[in-house]
Parts: structure tokens; sequence; C-alpha cells
């Protein structure tokens, strides 16, 4: 099988890209060439996706059997692989985003059928309309689109909602005893999925045709609040967490640019059922409670220094944010 993946590299596709080289599929991976190859073994064509004609001359004459865009965020990127992937590929999966579901959702039980309606955060919007292209691409043309939603996934990075992303800020903060912000009272429900249960559901729907026109959420079906959550990366890093809880839209008001991710996502209380993905991929079980995966995480880190990059600029924010609400 002939697998192409744009992009691949990052925390969440890197270890699905492993998963496919472990299953014996050919993979080449599609990106700009800016980092060192991180998989040996793989098919790399150095290229930039946002410039069609170049993806055209590397990929002359190439056809593949799964196509899966990694970095598609608005209708633009689709209607490009549109022209570029008609009648080249078997199948195309979108990577779309649990953050599309309703919000506020009217149940917090999310399945496939949740309708998708998001006021509060443009990016999920934009995945949505991204969706609705390829969907309407799938009804008048055939073309073989494959919808996949994951929510919050992590692997070399931490799962959390404020604190910096693909950085050790937040470990850093935690281990100085420095204080870090909680929205809410940090009971509502929530979902983080380590990358390689998002892997293992993701490859078992290659290759069947059954999954063209579907949409799946990829999740664990572990549950934790987000006190849990940030107590248990505490632990990991063995320290205490000083959490100073206070509302998300007090937070949102005071640094606009989490508003989306916040009001958009992860103020509101969401469980996944994973029925549908589980249907298609016969034994499919997320299997790494979050306990053994932010360990995992943590030891990444600390494996190199380097890797421990602390952003002073995220750091004033909160810091920002905290003695705005201490002023309240």
């Amino acid at each position: 099988m002939k697998v192409l993946f744009i992009g691949g590299t990052g925390f969440i596709s890197l270890p699905v890209s492993r998963l496919v080289m472990e299953r014996g599929f050919d993979l080449y991976l599609l990106n700009r060439g800016i980092h060192a190859p991180a998989l040996s073994g793989c098919d790399n064509l150095t290229a930039d996706i946002r410039n069609p004609e170049e993806v055209c001359r590397i990929t002359k004459g190439m056809k593949f059997d799964v196509v899966v865009d990694w970095v598609a965020f608005t209708e633009e990127d689709i209607e490009r692989d549109l022209e570029l992937f008609r009648g080249r590929t078997e199948q195309y999966f979108f990577i779309s985003s649990a953050s599309a579901y309703q919000k506020p959702p009217a149940h917090y039980i999310i399945t496939e059928s949740t309708p998708l309606s998001n006021p509060f955060w443009d990016y999920s919007r934009d995945k949505i309309a991204c969706e609705d292209r390829l969907i309407k691409a799938y009804r008048e043309e055939g073309f073989p689109v494959i919808i996949i939603r994951p929510s919050l996934t992590y692997s070399t990075n931490f799962p959390i909602a404020i604190g910096g992303w693909g950085c050790y800020t937040l470990a850093d903060r935690i281990r100085k005893g420095k204080p870090i912000i909680v929205h809410g009272d940090g009971t509502s429900l929530w979902v983080v999925t380590h990358a390689e249960d998002l892997a293992k559901g993701l490859v078992g729907l290659f290759g069947n045709h059954k999954t063209i026109g579907q949409a799946f959420h990829i999740t664990t079906d572990e549950v934790l609040t987000w006190n849990q959550l940030y107590q248990t990366i505490a632990e990991a890093l063995e320290a205490e967490a000083n959490i100073v809880h206070m509302p998300s839209d007090f937070i949102a008001n005071v640094v606009p640019r989490l508003s989306g991710t916040l009001l958009g996502d992860k103020s509101w209380s969401v469980v996944f059922d994973n029925s549908k993905i589980k249907s298609f991929v016969p034994g499919f079980q997320a299997t790494i409670p979050f306990r053994e995966g932010i360990q995992r995480t943590v030891e990444w880190f600390g494996a190199d220094e380097k890797r421990r990059r602390v952003d002073e600029e995220i750091n004033r924010e909160m810091d920002r944010i905290i003695e705005k609400y201490s002023d309240k």
C-alpha cells in the first residue's frame, strides 16, 4: 500500500507515520524538508504544499492508495488538494477537529452525528467549511474523502489549555512552584488521547473503502477532569501543582487569543462515544492511560535539555492574567 502524508512529522502525525512503517506500508512524506528526517526507510518528497506546481512536479505520474493531509486548515487548502489528488488516490483523509462539534453542546456525549457548529472559534469554523467542501466533492464527483476529528491529542507535548503548546513552559512553572491557571473550577470533563492510540484507529481505516464519505472521531475512553489532568502532569514532574482557578471568560477578556480554545472548546464538558471507529476497526481500543502517556512525555523532555524550551512571553502572559485576577 502506498501512503502519502502531507506533513507527517508533527506531535500527532509522527507516531502515525511510525505505525504506517511498522505495518509495512510504503510511506511518502511530503514536506518542505526544513527539519531533519525523523524516520528512516520512508520516501521524503521535498516540496511546499502551498506551491501546487512544485508538488505536481515532484509527484508526477504517482498515484497513492491513501493520502492524509495533516496541514489543511482552510477551504483554499481543500481546493488545492482536490486539484492535486483527483483520480490519484483511493482514500483521502482530512484531519479535522473535534472542536467543530456543536458549542455549547446540547449533550455532553458526542457522536459523529452531533451537529457541527462553533460560533466562538475561527479555527473550528474553518475546519467545518473544509468538511462541507469535501462532502460536496464526494456527493457531486465521488471524491474519496474520509474525515477524522481528533480531540486534544499529545505525544511529545503537554495537552493543556493554558501555558504554551509544544514548549516546556508549564512544566517549568510547576517545578518551580509558580502558579498555573486552570479554567473554571477544574471539574469539567475532558478527554486527552495519546497519538499512538489515535494512530491505531486511523491506520486501521486504511484500505477500507466502506469508510469513504464517512466521519470518525478517534479518542480514548478515559475521562478526566481538568484538575486531574494538571495534577497528573505535576505528579509526573514529581512536584505539586499550584493551581489558580478562574472563569474562562475572564481569561479570554485579558488574553483575547485564548477565547477560541477556551470558549470554543475546552471550557465545555465532553465525552466521546467511540462506537463507530470500533465498528470499522475491530479490536480498536485506546490503551495508553494518561498517567502513563504523560510520564513518557516528561521523560522525552528530560532526555535532552534543548527540548526544555521555556517561552518567556507565555510566562509573562500567565503572570499578567493571574495579577489581574488577584486585583479584582
